[in-house]
């Protein structure tokens, strides 16, 4: 009778220290956030990284009557705003408003000051916004299919633009290089304008260009667009094929941004990040201020988020190895 005694006692001890367990998560995911919150950008304002963390940073303010500061933190390549934010607290005060550039510098510098699997939590993906091919009206080819007939026949004749050696558009050229099975020679710029224009000038075949700044010059007829490099047709574009549609299946090369915070910071904030994440993504007012400047919004968990970055790294390692890309 004792024994039963004890350990009912024994159960009814965990038992209560699980509830309070339970409840001080739920106090702490309430209580969250009860001061000013940072979004580190690691680019210079201005960019579409910044202009996104404004945009959702607004938002978050609103809704949460703290001040979202968004700061940005640019140099060595994302790398110091990056490692601001694997060094801070895991307190959810302090997070990373992450561009595309994540997932391709720790193919390119040897030793990084962070690891990017193990030193973040990830919380979700805001934005995609897809790159499309635009080559010169003078080059032969109306079509993807004619374009990689053209490259084939002509090995190396062929040359598209970047904004520089290692950016997400110099990398899309090389992925299509392999996946097509051809060779087309990269010219790098000292960014986007420079290879735009000399595309337009007719200085180089084609770019895979950012779908926003290009779309004026699709619609001039200064340039033709013959795909699109995500999975899904952009909502900016919709009657544009898609590569994968196209015959390369499973081509995806897109800018991006998402979230993230450091290791360590508690489950029960990274959710509530997330729902009222995804609560600004999907407001009808953002969706439209999103597709409008040619990007799609996406808000997922954070565990498609984590799957997403491993993707992405695996796949930019690969295509920098093949293509032999040389290191920031």
């Amino acid at each position: 009778m004792e024994k039963r005694l004890i350990f009912g006692t024994f159960v009814s001890f965990v038992s209560f220290v699980s509830q309070l367990f339970v409840a001080t998560g739920a106090v702490h995911a309430q209580a969250y956030p009860a001061r000013a919150v940072r979004l580190i950008v690691p680019f210079a304002a201005g960019g579409s990284t910044d202009i996104i963390a404004r945009t959702v940073g607004q938002k978050l303010n609103e809704m949460w009557s703290q001040p979202v500061v968004i700061e940005n933190r640019p140099g060595g390549s994302t790398v110091i705003g990056t490692e601001l934010v694997a060094r801070a607290a895991p307190d959810g005060y302090t997070m990373l408003v992450t561009p595309a550039p994540f997932t391709i510098v720790p193919s390119l510098i040897a030793k990084l000051p962070y690891d990017p699997a193990k030193d973040f939590e990830p919380i979700t993906l805001i934005n995609t916004t897809p790159l499309v091919v635009v080559v010169h009206p003078g080059v032969p080819a109306k079509s993807i299919k004619e374009l990689i007939a053209l490259a084939k026949a002509k090995p190396g004749a062929l040359n598209f633009g970047s904004s520089g050696s290692g950016g997400s558009n110099h990398l899309a050229g090389e992925l299509f290089n392999t996946m097509a099975g051809v060779k087309m020679v990269h010219i790098p710029y000292k960014g986007n304008a420079p290879a735009l224009t000399d595309l337009v000038g007719g200085h180089v075949d084609l770019v895979f260009n950012g779908l926003t700044s290009a779309m004026p010059l699709i619609k001039s007829g200064k340039l033709r667009a013959l795909a699109v490099t995500s999975i899904a047709r952009a909502g900016s574009l919709p009657d544009m094929p898609t590569l994968d549609e196209l015959g390369l299946k499973g081509f995806q090369a897109v800018a991006w941004n998402g979230l993230l915070a450091p290791a360590r910071t508690p489950k029960d904030i990274v959710a509530r990040i997330n729902a009222d994440v995804l609560r600004v993504i999907r407001s009808p007012e953002l969706v439209e201020r999103l597709r409008a400047e040619g990007s799609d919004p996406v808000g997922n968990a954070p565990e498609q988020y984590s799957a997403f970055l491993r993707d992405e790294i695996a796949k930019w390692a690969k295509v920098i190895k093949f293509a032999n890309v040389k290191g920031l």
